[in-house]
This record gives C-alpha cells, structure tokens and sequence, in this order.
C-alpha cells in the first residue's frame, strides 16, 4: 500500500491506501488538518478555542461541532461529570498548557460544571465566564473521521488512517492491530482484526509527566485516573471510538455499552488496570496473549 505521513495536532499521522493520492489530495488533506487546528488546538494561540479562554461571548463553530457536542453532552450524562468538555482549566492547571509547562500550578482542580455559564449546543458556543474547551476525549478520532471522508470523496475505497493509535480502516481486507503494552510502547499485550470500523486507545503513558501526571483525568477532581492504564475501544467511526476508550478510564464498559449500543451494533471495549488485570468483550479479551 502507499503510504503518506505527516505532523497534525502535535502527533504523527499515516494514511495508506491502495493507490497513490496524488498531490492534490495530499494538499487537501493537509489543509483540513491546518483548519482543524485552527478552530479546536487550545494549545496556538490564534485559535477559536484560545480566544474563549481570555473572554465571554458567543463564537461560532464549524459544521462538525454540533454531532461533537451532542456526543459530549452523552458522555457527560453516562459518566456524571467525569467526562466533560470544560476540563481544560484543570489540564493546564496540572501543567499540560499551551506553553508544555509540564509543572503543576498547584494541587488538582475540579473542572466547571457544565451550566448556563458555559453553554455548547450546535455549532454554537455561548460563556458568560472564561473556560477553558478541550476536545482531547474524541477530537483525534474526529480528525481521523474527517481525513477518512476526504479519502472516501476523492474515490478511496480501501484505506487505513492512523492518528498515532487511533485507526479507521475501510475495505474488505482485515487489518491486523497490535495492542500496545501500556508500560513498554514497543510490545504488544494482545491482536485484534479490525474491518471496516474504528478503533482507539488511550493511556497515560503517552502524555506523562511530573509525579504520577498524565493527561487522562477524572474532571469531577481534576486528578489523573490511576486505576486505570490503559483502555481500547470500537465503533462504526473513530470520534465514537475515542470518546469510549478515554471515557473507559473513568466508566465502566457496561455502562458506556449500554449508553451506546444500537439495533445494529455494540461497542467492543477493553481496560486495563494497574493490577494487570483486564476486563473486556470477547474481541479483545480473546485477542489478549497468554
């Protein structure tokens, strides 16, 4: 397959698909990237996000903001405040901020609650106080989504893009994924074929820091999730999925399975803990080595 690799959203990203994209392609997917970033990186300081942080008002989102709200405002509900789109304030507060400080500013603080001083509905965002929106629960999934439907308009039928661990495959052909090992990125705990979906992960190895910080936090405290270390999810798209395996960290499985089941589909889901033990569906659970 051919394979195109570049930088978005402070990771790396790879598209492979069966035939070449071609410059113009490339550019456009590369353009999409840019103007993700633009409305949604709370970490450059000309974005859309970055602008709510210093003032009130009202701003405008583009078209994929109300389906990421709308799932936001289900994780919310199912989690109880665990999952919550205005936790910024406590990531930066912990040290993960526009500048990577990566030193606390002190101890752990509850993100605001989700109310009418900081309303999110459609492609509309209204505060009557400054906050802080961080879409880091589902907003790589949601770029890979968005850089898949650009594959598919251009005439791509079987493709993988993979935003560093999170994966949308599309095609007959299975692929088959490694589930990385949440202590050592370079080994594997378990395989899982992957066909025509979405899979993600998530785990505190991958942004850690200090004593004990990562980037994976229970909002109602504003600490990082120890129980929990790693966590794998699937979905019909890679928003959902991302959504899942981050809100596996702080959400039981049946829960979140029983939140977003429907007639034609579950999700497939998988934690690991600091015990090293695991709980899971059989797709994972099976899919784990010995």
């Amino acid at each position: 397959m051919e394979s195109f690799t570049f930088e978005a959203i402070g990771t790396l990203f790879e598209i492979r698909t069966a035939g070449p994209l071609g410059d113009a392609l490339e550019w456009t997917l590369l353009r999409e990237v840019e103007r993700f970033d633009w409305v949604w990186s709370r970490f450059r300081p000309d974005s859309i996000v970055s602008q709510m942080r210093a003032g009130t008002g009202r701003w405008d989102l583009p078209e994929e903001s109300p389906r990421l709200a709308e799932l936001y405002a289900r994780l919310y509900r199912v989690t109880r405040g665990a999952v919550n789109p205005w936790v910024g304030s406590s990531l930066e507060r912990i040290g993960y901020g526009p500048g990577y400080e990566l030193v606390p500013a002190g101890s752990p603080e509850p993100a605001p609650v989700w109310d009418d001083d900081h309303r999110w509905e459609g492609t509309a965002v209204v505060l009557s106080r400054p906050a802080v929106l961080d879409i880091g629960a589902a907003g790589k999934g949601l770029l890979v989504d968005l850089l898949g439907s650009l594959l598919a308009e251009a005439g791509h039928r079987a493709f993988v893009v993979d935003g560093s661990g999170d994966v949308l495959h599309a095609g007959a052909a299975p692929l088959r994924v490694g589930l990385e090992h949440p202590y050592h990125s370079d080994e594997a705990i378990g395989v899982v074929d992957l066909e025509g979906a979405a899979l993600c992960a998530s785990a505190g190895n991958r942004r850690a820091w200090g004593d004990g910080f990562h980037h994976l936090l229970d909002a109602r405290t504003g600490a990082p999730v120890r129980s929990v270390v790693a966590t794998w999810a699937t979905a019909p798209d890679a928003m959902t999925a991302d959504a899942l395996a981050t809100a596996l960290f702080v959400a039981s499985g049946q829960d979140l399975a029983a939140e977003f089941a429907t007639d034609s589909w579950a999700p497939e889901w998988l934690q690991v803990f600091a015990d090293g033990h695991a709980e899971g569906t059989p797709y994972f659970i099976e899919g784990l080595f010995s």
